[in-house]
């Protein structure tokens, strides 16, 4: 798959959210209980969600085990309860692909990013989020988005 990078300037989201610190090998096992957690709290509030999407937040603290806010996007700001907590994603100048397709196949549009940004001699800054479109039982019609904030 051919990727186009863009840049855009992001404004913030506001999440519902765990967070977890995951090994990057580790992250399709440890997103689905706490996105459990996420769902859990929103049933009991459901004036929280309309229609946003699962978002997770990376923290580029440390390449091998990285802090990860898995979350779901809300219409506004909140009291935290237990492990789910209100996060804002931070906004500003991004390097951004949209990955269409499995899951699994993901990785080719990082490193696309990483690529794109070492050839334009941009710097990736703190943070990262990958956006997940609605669910389809066709994985090619399966659209995640992938932001990573600039210095």
């Amino acid at each position: 798959m051919t990727y186009e990078v863009t840049v855009e300037t992001l404004g913030t989201r506001t999440l519902a959210a765990v967070r977890r610190r995951v090994p990057m090998n580790n992250i399709a096992k440890e997103f689905r209980p706490a996105l459990d957690r996420v769902w859990a709290f929103l049933k009991k509030n459901p004036g929280l969600r309309t229609d946003g999407h699962n978002v997770f937040l990376y923290h580029h603290e440390n390449p091998e085990i990285m802090p990860v806010d898995f979350g779901v996007e809300v219409v506004g700001a909140f009291t935290g309860e237990g492990e789910v907590q209100c996060v804002t994603t931070p906004a500003g100048e991004a390097a951004v692909v949209v990955h269409r397709g499995r899951y699994e196949n993901m990785a080719a549009a990082h490193q696309a990013l990483h690529q794109w940004c070492a050839a334009n001699r941009r710097t990736i800054g703190g943070y990262s989020l990958e956006i997940y479109g609605d669910w389809s039982d066709d994985p090619s019609k399966l659209e995640t988005t992938i932001q990573y904030l600039l210095r």
